[in-house]
Parts: C-alpha cells; structure tokens; sequence
C-alpha cells in the first residue's frame, strides 16, 4: 500500500514539474490589465476573446488529465447556462497534445460552453499560467478581475458570487 501512495506521489509530482516546465515562459497577468487576446480552433470554429467583447467572461485553461478540471466542467455548465441571459460566456481552452484525449474527455463530460484547443500551449503562456485549472474573470471592458487556480468544491459559491459582481457591474 506504501509503495502505491508513493507511486501516485510520484507521478502527480512529476505532472506538476510538467506543467512548470510546459508553462515555464509564462509571465504573470495582474488584475486590470487587458485580457490577450486569441484566435484558436474549437469545436464550433474558431475561437476569438475579442469576439467576446461586451460579456463577462469566465475563461478556463485545462487538460484532460487534470482531475480538478472533471469536477470544474459541470459547474461551468451550470454557470454558463444560469448566466448566459445576462452575458455570461464561459471559454474553455484545451491544452492537451493528442486529440483523442481531448475528445475522451469531452465525451464522458460534455461542455455546454465554448471550447477552443491550444495544443501548442502558446495561449497560456500570454496570462501567466502555471497550473491546471487556472481561470480568469474577465470584465465586459476586456480587462482582467480575476485569476483562479485550482479548483475545489469549496471553490463555487466564491467564484459564482465573483460572476455575478461582474456581471451587475458592467451593467
């Protein structure tokens, strides 16, 4: 049983040093500053931010191996379809290598919001991401409110109160 545990320790630590490394160039984005913009493909065509101008918008970095990023997808579901009347839009960029990863996630937890794929992994590297799930709040003026890394259940009724400040803000 010892030797198990030190195995799944092993490869988690070995999966957190991947992702510094993968993200290793990345620098930090601070709240206020304009969000970086994008043009990814995705499941619907491309996926541009500035198209999403005039929303709050909720955006997700994640990967299919990240286990934190299973329990985020059904409340971003839920998120995006409480909040889309009044402009909400949930954007998931995907950052896995191999596609079929990708679609195995997707099949056993559809999204029901916007999902662009960056398998180069250039895009997080422009918000400073260093980790899985890393999201940002973004005002409908395009700016930065907020980073978020992790996610826990104890995460959702802050990060939904964080949308809901955006989204009667930008009214």
């Amino acid at each position: 049983m010892k030797k198990k545990r030190m195995v799944k320790a092993w490869w988690v630590t070995a999966v957190m040093i991947s992702c510094l490394g993968f993200f290793g160039n990345a620098f930090a984005i601070s709240a206020g500053s304009p969000a970086p913009d994008f043009d990814l493909p995705g499941t619907k065509g491309n996926v541009k931010l500035s198209n999403a101008s005039g929303s709050v918008i909720y955006l997700d970095f994640w990967a299919s191996w990240c286990g934190p990023c299973r329990q985020s997808f059904p409340w971003m579901n839920s998120m995006q379809e409480k909040y889309r009347a009044q402009g909400l839009q949930v954007i998931g960029v995907n950052l896995d290598a191999k596609n079929e990863d990708v679609q195995k996630f997707l099949s056993q937890l559809p999204a029901q919001f916007t999902v662009a794929f960056d398998s180069k992994g250039t895009t997080p590297g422009a918000y400073g991401v260093k980790g899985m799930p890393t999201s940002f709040l973004i005002g409908r003026d395009g700016k930065i409110i907020e980073e978020h890394s992790g996610f826990r259940e104890s995460d959702r009724d802050v990060l939904e109160q964080k949308i809901k400040s955006a989204l009667e803000a930008g009214k």
